[in-house]
């Protein structure tokens, strides 16, 4: 079954966010380049996106499937929006779309 694995979160200030979540919670996070942080637990991981350019205006969750192809043709045949066609990243590939009330998801296949 598809299930929520991650949740991408805009950080316009990486550093801040860092020790924000370090010090609340102890988490430990994983750099993925400047812009980019993320725990690595193998739950439910979060995400702290530093760029601009790539950050969601609000949180996103992301579920995790086996076939990437055939969730787009099921989300599409749902009615979504896609707002980011599949792309590869570091660990796997994903796509974003906004369900009918416009939020924003994505969904990746680990590789």
């Amino acid at each position: 079954m598809a299930r929520p694995n991650y949740i991408e979160l805009p950080a316009s200030d990486i550093a801040a966010s860092r020790t924000f979540y370090s010090q609340a919670f102890g988490w430990e996070l994983t750099d993925f380049g400047p812009s980019y942080a993320a725990t690595m637990t193998g739950d439910v991981d979060v995400g702290l996106q530093g760029d601009p350019a790539e950050a969601t205006r609000a949180p996103l969750p992301v579920i995790a499937v086996d076939d990437l192809e055939a969730a787009l043709l099921a989300v599409t045949a749902a009615g979504a929006s896609i707002v980011r066609p599949i792309f590869a990243f570091p660990g796997g590939r994903r796509f974003q779309f906004l369900d009918p009330h416009g939020n924003e998801l994505a969904v990746v296949q680990a590789d």
